[in-house]
């Protein structure tokens, strides 16, 4: 499982604009986003730094989290 700080999203649509970038990227992913923490939690076989391009192609700032 891991972990994202992901900065810009403040409403819905941006929870929807980041699962649907991350589940483009693997369409098998469970996608988990706390608005409120601006945090993202991702399950999946690929790797962190795929999960990390298909959101910042969606236009977010994001780091992998500790």
């Amino acid at each position: 499982m891991l972990r994202f700080q992901v900065d810009g999203m403040s409403c819905s649509h941006c929870v929807q604009s980041v699962t649907n970038a991350v589940k483009a990227a693997d369409p098998k992913a469970e996608v988990q986003v706390d608005l409120s923490a601006k945090s993202v939690t991702v399950q999946s076989g690929i790797q962190a730094e795929a999960v990390v391009v298909a959101i910042r192609g969606a236009g977010y700032e994001v780091i992998l989290a500790p």
